[in-house]
């Protein structure tokens, strides 16, 4: 038995700036892109489709109007949650293929939706090069969702956004795991204010890719599953910068396999965003074709013989893991959810995670995720084309 992935396209671009006064992002123009280089065939998925966003048309738009596009957003957000959601039920694995960050605003409701009709709280795997926390209690004004959208899946912002359906927040902040951003992130106090768990770039090498991984699964210990957001300016500019945002910093793409293979290599895991690559920097197509190269090789667990589906039994509560006087508070108990239909799946705790031994010849996460790493727990930075001193 195997997990079977399906390929959502999200293209919108409703959450950017427009790059110039007389052009809009070319982001949208990503699902094509990866589809092109194969994506489907090679990780034997099935097309799930594509949901075509609304016209991008900033308007009238000016600084402290608010979110631009907001409507426009918040309806996409309804409509994406639904379609993931019809995945889910289907016992699949979600891949969605972004798209700016703003995709996440309607994977965080079909989330808030399954954790409400298990009666479980679902995580979040923030992967990201930046922490996109703005919002109205840190900013001057707020006006493109993709910089925004960890600010608005926690709660904070306007409720069109915030509180779709009444919902929010959609993820708590103790039930979020920040990897990957800058160590001078503009909000890393924030996050840290907000008892948001993070691991920028720096930690992140130091502790490994693979150790990483786990390291995130003992945070959501708490959690029923946890759904993973991948922004490709996670990456160094020097290997990706077809991005709107480059940053230098970031981690190399054999690192970014390893991170990606860990955290889907369990049945809690639910699915997976892909974001902000845009094909407009990439006129040959190879940053495409690494990025494909890239999330078949990540992803492999997911479809490995054997591979568990989720295990969905609405169970009762979870009991608290134990904390140390370092670890995060304990979250108030969750109101008593509304009737809800159960979909066809649900998800158990997902427990301690495994120890790791000092012997990187065994998983520590399960099959498949040193498989095709080289040597050791990371990359040969020869690969990477970045100084990872």
């Amino acid at each position: 038995m195997m997990r079977r992935i399906a390929v959502l396209d999200a293209p919108t671009n409703l959450g950017l700036r427009p790059p110039t006064a007389s052009s809009v992002p070319g982001c949208g123009k990503a699902p094509g892109a990866l589809r092109d280089h194969g994506l489907l065939a090679r990780l034997r998925a099935r097309d799930a489709g594509c949901l075509t966003p609304p016209r991008y048309d900033p308007g009238d738009w000016r600084p402290g109007d608010g979110v631009c596009h907001a409507p426009e957003i918040s309806a996409y957000s309804v409509a994406l949650a639904d379609r993931i959601g019809a995945i889910i039920d289907r016992g699949e694995f979600p891949l969605v293929l972004g798209g700016d960050c703003s995709v996440l605003l309607g994977s965080a409701l079909a989330m808030h939706r399954l954790g409400e009709a298990v009666g479980g709280r679902i995580g979040l795997v923030f992967v990201d090069g930046h922490s996109d926390f703005r919002h109205p209690g840190n900013a001057s004004y707020v006006g493109a969702a993709a910089g925004e959208d960890l600010a608005l899946v926690t709660g904070r912002g306007q409720p069109d956004l915030a509180a779709i359906e009444g919902r929010r927040p959609y993820f708590r902040d103790i039930d979020v795991v920040v990897l990957g951003i800058r160590a001078q992130d503009e909000y890393r106090l924030d996050l840290q204010a907000a008892g948001i768990t993070t691991r920028p770039v720096p930690a992140l090498r130091a502790e490994g890719a693979a150790r990483t991984a786990q390291w995130a699964h003992e945070q959501l210990v708490d959690c029923a599953g946890y759904w993973v957001h991948i922004d490709v300016d996670v990456l160094d500019p020097a290997v990706m910068p077809a991005v709107d945002a480059p940053d230098p910093g970031g981690i190399a793409f054999a690192e970014l396999e390893i991170l990606l293979a860990g955290l889907v290599d369990t049945p809690h895991c639910l699915g997976v965003e892909l974001t902000v690559f845009d094909p407009d920097y990439d006129p040959d197509g190879a940053y495409a074709a690494e990025i494909v190269n890239t999330v078949v090789a990540g992803l492999a667990p997911v479809v490995a013989p054997g591979a568990v589906p989720p295990r969905l039994l609405p169970a009762g509560p979870v009991a608290p893991a134990p904390r140390t006087a370092d670890s995060r508070p304990e979250p108030e108990p969750l109101p008593a959810p509304a009737a809800v239909p159960a979909p066809a799946v649900a998800v158990e705790p997902i427990g301690p995670a495994p120890t790791v031994g000092d012997d990187l010849g065994e998983d520590p996460l399960g099959p498949g995720l040193l498989r095709r790493a080289p040597a050791g727990d990371e990359p040969d930075p020869a690969r990477s084309g970045i100084d990872i001193a």
